[in-house]
C-alpha cells in the first residue's frame, strides 16, 4: 500500500472512529458505569447485591422441601410489599454450601434469603444488581416497548458490541497508522 492510499485510510478510520464515538457516546458511558457497579456489586457491603447470608444447615438432606421454602418466601414478600401481592416467582437461586436460598420475584427488584433448614426468612432486600444488569445490556427496554423474546437485547448487544469492534480496529490504525507513514516517508 503506497502513502497516498495509507493517508486515505487513516482518514476514512479517523471519521468512522469520530463518527460512531459520538453517535453511541451516551451507550458506551452507560455501558462503562453500568459494569462498573457490576463488578464491584460482591463488594459493595450489601448496597449492590444484598449481602449473602448464612443459613443453620448445610445438609441438604436435612432441609424443609423447596416447595415450603418457596412458600415462605413468597408469604415474607406479600407481607413486605402487599400492594404487589400477590408475588410471582422468577427464581430460586440454592446456596448449599451457605445453607440457604435466595429468591427473587417478576414484579420487583426484591431477593428474599430463606435458611433451607428451617425456613426462617434471613433478609428482605433490594437487589440493584439486577436493575443495573437490565440496564447494563439493554433488557430493561424490552418490556416498555413491548419487545419480547430478548431481540432488543440482542440488536442492542450486537451494534454495540460491533461498534466497540470498530474501535478497537480503527484506535489501532490511528495510532500505528501514522507510525508506517513515517517509516515510509524515511525511507524515500
Amino acid at each position: 500500500m503506497d502513502t497516498k492510499q495509507q493517508t486515505q485510510l487513516l482518514r476514512t478510520f479517523r471519521t468512522a472512529h469520530r463518527l460512531t464515538g459520538a453517535a453511541l457516546f451516551a451507550f458506551f458511558f452507560l455501558i462503562a458505569a453500568t459494569g462498573l457497579f457490576l463488578g464491584w456489586k460482591k463488594h459493595s457491603n450489601g448496597l449492590i447485591l444484598p449481602n449473602t447470608q448464612k443459613g443453620t444447615d448445610t445438609e441438604l438432606a436435612n432441609w424443609l422441601p423447596m416447595h415450603e421454602l418457596s412458600r415462605r418466601a413468597l408469604a415474607a414478600m406479600d407481607a413486605h410489599e402487599p400492594q404487589q401481592a400477590p408475588h410471582t416467582l422468577d427464581r430460586i437461586d440454592v446456596r448449599p454450601g451457605k445453607g440457604i436460598v435466595k429468591v427473587k420475584f417478576e414484579e420487583n427488584h426484591y431477593g428474599v434469603q430463606v435458611d433451607g433448614a428451617t425456613g426462617e426468612v434471613l433478609q428482605i432486600a433490594v437487589r440493584h444488581s439486577d436493575w443495573l444488569e437490565a440496564l447494563h445490556d439493554g433488557s430493561i427496554i424490552e418490556g416498555p416497548l413491548g419487545i419480547g423474546g430478548g431481540y432488543f437485547k440482542l440488536f442492542y448487544t450486537t451494534v454495540l458490541g460491533g461498534a466497540l469492534l470498530l474501535f478497537t480496529i480503527t484506535g489501532f490504525w490511528l495510532w500505528y497508522g501514522p507510525k508506517v507513514l513515517r517509516k515510509a516517508k524515511r525511507r524515500r
